[in-house]
């Protein structure tokens, strides 16, 4: 291969987003919803770059500005033939110089902790992913209906008092996406938690898992399951520090595959852990 050739960072298109991004976290075995690009790219189309050695993508990552105060980084992968040559460097520079003056937060796995920290992240706490399969039916939870039956803007607002900012632009694709379902739970008439079950390369994820307390999580939990046939696979990312949490996966018999380092440039989120048993996504917080 010709190490000649010039390299060129650019942003992506949204096709490229989905054969480049998503496809080679697929190959690097983090398991894609098979409709993230589209619900990615609409977030902020400006935040995802590609470095080509001529017209060979090598490089790529997602830099993915939520306001002006907070961004999260993903999708940070080289082609493995190319790595330790210094593109991956630059294209994680320019992905940076791009979020400017942003509190930045990314999910990287561990043992690139000491990475990321020189280029001023600063470890917040674990998140683990969890993998099972889906039950046996249950009966429906009179409080938990389909998203769909709920105004957006409540479900916004709710998200908002969990999630560093408010992301209705992500969620308009993130709740409606096909081969998804989207569930809210209601208390006293007002938003308490709601969830997201999406296809995957492999089964199903549930994210986001938010709710007000731990029965309300389980409910939630259970009526994503019921959305697809019993023995799927289904994963769940949780925040190591919420023990219940913690609990809900290992009581459905789920096993720990991995974990992740969430980091942050600036400060931790003043977010409630509590209520999150399941994250959106590793690649956009």
């Amino acid at each position: 291969m010709d190490e000649t050739k010039p390299y060129l960072i650019r942003n992506m298109t949204q096709h490229e987003v989905e054969q480049i991004a998503v496809e080679w976290a697929a190959k690097e075995g983090w398991n894609p919803g098979l409709h993230d690009a589209l619900c990615f790219y609409s977030t902020d189309p400006q935040g995802f770059f590609a470095g080509f050695l001529g017209n060979e993508p090598i490089a790529c990552i997602s830099a993915v500005a939520y306001d002006p105060d907070f961004a999260f980084i993903g999708f940070y992968i080289v082609k493995p033939e190319h790595r330790g040559r210094g593109y991956g460097l630059q294209i994680w520079n320019a992905a940076m110089t791009y979020l400017q003056t942003r509190n930045i937060g990314l999910d990287g796995v561990v043992e690139q902790q000491d990475n990321y920290k020189k280029s001023g992240f600063e470890f917040a706490y674990r998140n683990i992913r969890y993998e099972g399969t889906a039950h046996q039916p249950t009966e429906p939870f009179p409080g938990i209906v389909p998203a769909s039956e709920v105004a957006f803007n409540e479900i916004v607002q709710y998200d908002a008092g969990i999630f560093p900012v408010p992301r209705p632009q992500f969620l308009q694709g993130w709740l409606k996406q096909p081969e998804s379902l989207a569930f809210v739970a209601l208390q006293g008439g007002k938003v308490a938690g709601y969830s997201v079950i999406r296809r995957c390369r492999t089964g199903y994820k549930i994210g986001p898992l938010f709710a007000d307390n731990r029965d309300l999580a389980h409910q939630l939990f259970l009526a994503s399951g019921n959305h697809v046939q019993p023995g799927t696979p289904l994963f769940l990312d949780t925040p190591a520090a919420n023990q219940a949490a913690i609990q809900l996966a290992e009581a459905y018999g789920m096993k720990k595959v991995f974990e992740t380092a969430r980091m942050y440039t600036k400060y931790q989120p003043a977010i409630d852990l509590n209520k999150i048993y399941g994250v959106t996504t590793f690649e956009l917080g």
